[in-house]
């Protein structure tokens, strides 16, 4: 088969891809080639694109190393050479420590072990260098391991996300003098990432009907994370007594426990109950009378089963809907059912515990639950 350029050096032959790149003629002294041209391993396009741009920002910091040891130093004879650097900076193991001391006062055990997993990870790749040590292509270097073990571009970017966190407390808390080696890491996007898709409200109403004709514990939850917006393991963690029926309009206290946290600040709100929700809400309570939590079969005093959950709902919700809907689209489907009656969008962000921008969100007490109850119900 003819060759067939699908990208900046991204070549397609025989149905393979290879990484093709000239050698630039300042550097061809360096190489006994003239051109770059190897397998990517993958039949896959977009695989293909991101292998390249990870290899091309390698490559072109490798170069720029070969040409800056090429260049004069400016006021290099001004240099004491008697005067070794001082990095008395703390190494990324000690940074993990103050981190967990500062932000894992109250946090569960997934925080602490996340955070715990993705500072190995770091030490495993690079070592357990002080901070100063970490640069820019370290970051890149951790970035393409994390890819090669399997992970999906949006797993590496909370991995990351949870090392620039501990890197920048531990540069604030101690006042150093120093960058992040991970602040700005080039992430490519993936284009097989499928999103997930809110339902249709036909869906919905289907899925509600079901619910209420199979009327058991795993359907009361669907139904009630259907017309709430929760996040699952918000609902699956919840207390009997968080389900308030004494108001005039009955809401979920949506509030955190010793065996369930909530996401951020903003996830700790009222949530007015309206259709399935309220149906689902009425049928927990007047099950499992012999038990303080709503859903028994995924909640004790130690921990929430939300993945156990998860994999359960989402296999029934397959099997009816025959489409990759999954529990968490509910939530997508709020927000967009919310928009359909022009909802605004700061009560949108309210009921969905989405967090709202601007400094002004954060003062008084919110909205009162009569308002947000007019807008669910015009759902």
């Amino acid at each position: 088969m003819r060759n067939k350029c699908v990208a900046n050096h991204v070549m397609k032959r025989d149905g393979k891809y290879y990484y093709v790149r000239h050698i630039p003629k300042d550097l061809t002294q360096h190489y006994s080639i003239q051109r770059l041209c190897f397998s990517l391993k993958t039949n896959s396009n977009s695989i293909a694109v991101r292998y390249s741009k990870s290899i091309t920002q390698r490559l072109d910091d490798y170069w720029f190393g070969i040409r800056l040891k090429n260049m004069d130093v400016p006021e290099v004879d001004k240099v004491r050479l008697d005067n070794a650097v001082n990095d008395d900076t703390p190494k990324i193991s000690e940074a993990l420590e103050l981190y967990l001391k500062l932000k894992g006062l109250g946090k569960d055990k997934t925080f602490i072990r996340t955070a715990n997993r993705n500072v190995k990870y770091v030490i495993k790749v690079l070592g357990n260098k002080s901070l100063k040590s970490y640069s820019s292509s370290d970051g890149a270097k951790f970035r393409d391991w994390l890819l090669a073990n399997n992970m999906n571009i949006n797993t590496v970017k909370r991995v990351f996300s949870s090392v620039r966190s501990i890197i920048n407390i531990t540069i604030s808390e101690l006042g150093l003098d120093c960058s992040n080696g991970f602040a700005r890491t080039y992430f490519p996007e993936d284009d097989s990432i499928v999103s997930r898709k809110p339902l249709p409200i036909d869906k919905i109403k289907l899925i509600q009907n079901l619910c209420k004709e199979k009327d058991d514990e795993m359907r009361w939850i669907l139904a009630l994370v259907s017309d709430t917006g929760m996040r699952l393991g918000e609902a699956v963690g919840l207390l009997k007594s968080d389900i308030k029926f004494d108001n005039k309009i009955p809401f979920i206290d949506l509030k955190p426990h010793p065996w369930r946290t909530l996401k951020t600040k903003m996830s700790e709100r009222c949530i007015p109950l309206i259709g399935a929700s309220l149906w689902a809400s009425k049928r927990i309570l007047e099950n499992n009378n012999d038990s303080i939590y709503a859903f028994p079969r995924y909640t004790n005093h130690i921990k929430t089963n939300t993945n156990s959950a998860s994999a359960a709902l989402n296999k029934w919700l397959k099997e009816q809907l025959l489409d990759d809907y999954v529990i968490h689209g509910f939530r997508h489907s709020m927000r967009d059912r919310l928009r359909a009656v022009e909802c605004p969008s700061d009560i949108v962000d309210r009921v969905g515990g989405w967090i709202t921008a601007g400094v002004g969100q954060s003062y008084g007490k919110g909205y009162p639950i009569e308002v947000i109850s007019k807008w669910m119900n015009k759902i």
